[in-house]
């Protein structure tokens, strides 16, 4: 059973722009790396608008964050480095 539903929860950015999925809730869904998602990001510490973006989760529950969506996320002054960032997953939708 893929992700059916709209999750949201907090994640620090981790090395090689990847943000980690939290075990219960790929538990929860019995989420699978095969599923589309459509991921929504906000960074918390700058209150940055929401950048949304299609992703698939990799084996080890990571996402990621394409560098485009990095950039726009990133102020001027600072870098991204540890940075708190809320996310939302949805199901991707499918081509059926």
């Amino acid at each position: 059973m893929p992700l059916t539903e709209k999750v949201t929860f907090t994640a620090a950015l981790q090395r090689r722009s990847r943000v980690v999925i939290p075990k219960l809730i790929r538990w929860q869904f019995k989420m699978e790396t095969s599923q589309v998602l459509n991921v929504g990001v906000n960074d918390l510490n700058t209150q940055s608008d929401w950048h949304f973006f299609y992703a698939k989760m990799s084996k080890d529950g990571r996402i990621y964050i394409p560098q485009l969506i990095l950039k726009l996320l990133q102020d001027e002054k600072s870098s991204l480095a540890d940075h708190i960032l809320e996310v939302t997953l949805e199901p991707g939708q499918s081509i059926e």
